[in-house]
């Protein structure tokens, strides 16, 4: 005797070797022996043999009209052998019967399961909901073969060209757009992003990168909801200082500036001044949510971002001319042997003299010209005469604190390296089309105004750091715990020393106008100005407050994706300027295995022909072709330039940009969901 029962949602069938009244002991075809219970058993048979019967029954299965079954069907629980005698006749076969079990159990829109071969019908009205999503999977499909076949004929179809960013970097992997790229991909054997292209579904790379940028950190627009910028209602008193700021000319959130007093009196006061926002916005407020919402400023080449709207920045930014709000830090000096002697904290209105702008004035305020009384320029703006003895006063200053911050490092810091300038002709900061001519400037690493107005912020942040500590007020930190390989600055709410600036703590508090941390710190600064030793029961923030972590692991993301974002459209803007300028070969510096650095370019790139040659070696590169959508380029060295390679500092190797390689995407051509239901169902660091 035969049997065929179900076993794990499987009908088998074999010889039964032996039988009790709960089950039997079944000899499949394979020669496997399976114990069957009897309520799994379904039919029992002498003829055909177990194959020959489940061939048979599938044949007759693959014949039997749905619709005609369904309608045949009681309204009442039923079994496969009761509907196979209803449609085919009284004399079923056991083909027939066993043809009718598999239909009914692969047929679920049609039938439900009631139990081992029973089953109900669905309802005219379940059977007609699950008929029209089949069909409509099955013109899905239908669809993306025919995108397939576009895709992979070098079209890209509209609904694919809609969903292009979303279907590579945020993808619905259910979706019928991306399941075609996915098997165009497979069919072509080509990389997702090389189909797209391809298929010229990118027709702008800046684009490529600006809208990416957005899809994954603006999904919602760049847009600001309508605010008023709420008004500081404090009575501040007037400095007796007058201020100016040191900045480049696209700046906008003016948020710091510096004054000197009493010169040749032997003790002088430097002002540190910064734009005092927080005496106006409230932790909670309207505006403080678009802040937090953004976390800083978004920096470009020609464009920006800015972490507050602009008629929100315009009352709190030091304009030229205005009084205006700040917290200022006043430190007291030896004007001899700039030992400093007290620092203050006060809020307070300050007269705001001048913007001097950094980028017009680097080839005036040289070295020569702070350093040397006699010294004149052929053109020497008269403006900057009256201050050139403070600037001379707070460059000597700079190389002070630098030398001191030296010694705590360990070590000089590293300024060989250039800083560059990227200028959009005719760009006039609006957003950028990416076929702007660009220009690119060198600005050196530790130029004069550059080196005051950084060691001046520095000994403000270090300073305001410390204070809060002192004062059991929890601020957001920086830090790093060494300078080793490998250790990298964290954020925290404990004053622990920043070894790579060589300070005991520090704070950034100097740009609350452009990072949110800034900000939240100012609104701590301000409490311990107000009350001193009772600041930590005041302070907006309270040592241990959750809502300090959460800003941290906020910012942190935003600012890192920000920055990447920065450096990605940085290099497309210097691969930009090499084809502007049909640019084949560049002189470069071997700094890392096979890559060098451009010696007159913001530009890393791998080369060939490098393996034998010492790091630090200066070599000429002849350049390859430019992606500029993966933002990749390649050289050949062609001959080495030196014959004793330069000397390269281990800090080199710390903060370089990352070459670019193939995009990172989101489609994997791995795997692809098939599973779709068949029935209803952000300033940079001064």
């Amino acid at each position: 005797m035969h049997i065929l029962f179900e076993e794990t949602g499987k009908f088998l069938a074999g010889r039964a070797l032996s039988e009790t009244d709960a089950s039997a002991q079944v000899e499949l075809d394979s020669g496997k022996r399976v114990k069957v219970k009897a309520a799994n058993i379904l039919l029992k048979f002498d003829k055909p043999e177990p194959a020959q019967l489940m061939a048979a029954a599938q044949t007759v299965a693959d014949g039997i009209e749905l619709d005609m079954a369904w309608e045949f069907a009681s309204e009442d629980e039923f079994g496969f052998a009761d509907l196979a005698r209803d449609y085919f006749s009284a004399q079923a076969t056991l083909a027939e019967q066993a043809g009718m079990l598999f239909a009914l159990y692969q047929s679920p829109h049609y039938f439900r399961r009631a139990g081992k071969g029973r089953f109900r019908k669905a309802s005219a009205e379940i059977l007609a909901q699950a008929l029209a999503a089949i069909e409509k999977k099955k013109q899905i499909l239908l669809q993306i073969e025919a995108w397939v076949k576009e895709l992979s004929e070098g079209v890209c179809p509209q609904p694919i060209r809609d969903q292009l960013y979303k279907i590579l970097f945020k993808p619905d992997k259910n979706a019928p757009e991306y399941k075609a790229v996915v098997e165009a991909s497979r069919a072509t054997h080509l990389g997702p992003l090389d189909l797209l292209i391809k298929a010229g579904a990118i027709d702008s790379p800046y684009q490529f990168h600006w809208r990416r940028f957005l899809l994954e950190n603006f999904p919602k627009g760049t847009g600001f909801p309508k605010l008023e910028a709420p008004i500081i209602t404090d009575e501040l008193p007037l400095s007796a200082a007058r201020a100016f700021s040191i900045d480049d000319s696209a700046t906008t959130e003016i948020d710091d500036a510096l004054s000197v007093q009493g010169l040749g009196s032997g003790t002088v006061v430097v002002g540190i001044h910064i734009a005092a926002p927080a005496l106006a916005i409230a932790p909670g407020s309207a505006v403080d949510h678009v802040g937090r919402a953004r976390l800083s400023t978004v920096y470009m080449p020609g464009y920006k971002l800015t972490m507050l709207p602009d008629e929100v920045v315009q009352n709190y930014t030091l304009q030229e001319g205005r009084d205006c709000p700040a917290v200022s830090l006043y430190v007291t000096l030896d004007e001899a042997s700039l030992e400093i002697k007290a620092s203050e904290t006060r809020l307070e209105r300050v007269h705001i003299g001048a913007n001097l702008r950094h980028d017009q004035l680097d080839a005036i305020v040289t070295l020569d010209w702070l350093t040397d009384p006699t010294f004149r320029h052929e053109i020497d703006p008269q403006p900057l005469q009256h201050k050139r003895e403070q600037l001379s006063f707070l460059y000597r200053l700079a190389n002070d604190l630098k030398a001191k911050r030296e010694v705590v490092r360990g070590k000089p810091e590293n300024f060989n390296r250039p800083d560059y300038n990227f200028r959009l002709v005719g760009n006039d900061g609006a957003e950028p089309t990416g076929h702007e001519q660009v220009q690119i400037s060198v600005r050196q690493r530790g130029a004069p105004l550059d080196l005051i107005v950084s060691e001046a912020m520095i000994l403000a942040n270090s300073t305001w750091g410390s204070w809060m500590a002192e004062l059991g007020v929890p601020g957001i930190y920086r830090s790093q715990a060494s300078m080793a390989p490998g250790v990298k600055v964290r954020m925290g709410t404990k004053a622990q020393p920043h070894a790579g600036i060589g300070v005991k703590s520090y704070a950034w508090s100097s740009s609350p106008l452009r990072r949110y941390v800034d900000l939240v710190n100012q609104w701590q600064i301000i409490a311990c100005a107000r009350h001193g030793k009772t600041a930590a029961l005041a302070a907006p923030f309270k040592p241990k407050d959750a809502e300090l972590f959460s800003i941290i692991s906020s910012f942190d993301a935003a600012y890192s994706a920000y920055n990447g974002y920065q450096n990605a459209i940085e290099r497309f803007w210097t691969l930009q300027y090499v084809q502007q300028n049909a640019l084949t070969e560049i002189e470069a510096t071997l700094f890392k295995d096979n890559l060098v650095r451009a010696d007159h370019l913001p530009l890393v790139l791998p080369v060939m022909g490098a393996q034998n040659l010492p790091r630090g070696a200066r070599v000429r590169v002849k350049l390859g072709d430019i992606d500029l959508v993966s933002l990749d380029i390649h050289g050949t060295v062609l001959e080495r330039l030196d014959t004793e390679p330069e000397n390269l500092d281990s800090e080199d190797e710390q903060d370089d940009d990352t070459v670019a390689g193939p995009i990172a995407i989101a489609v994997d051509i791995s795997e692809t969901n098939d599973d779709a239901p068949t029935t209803p169902e952000v300033a940079p660091t001064p």
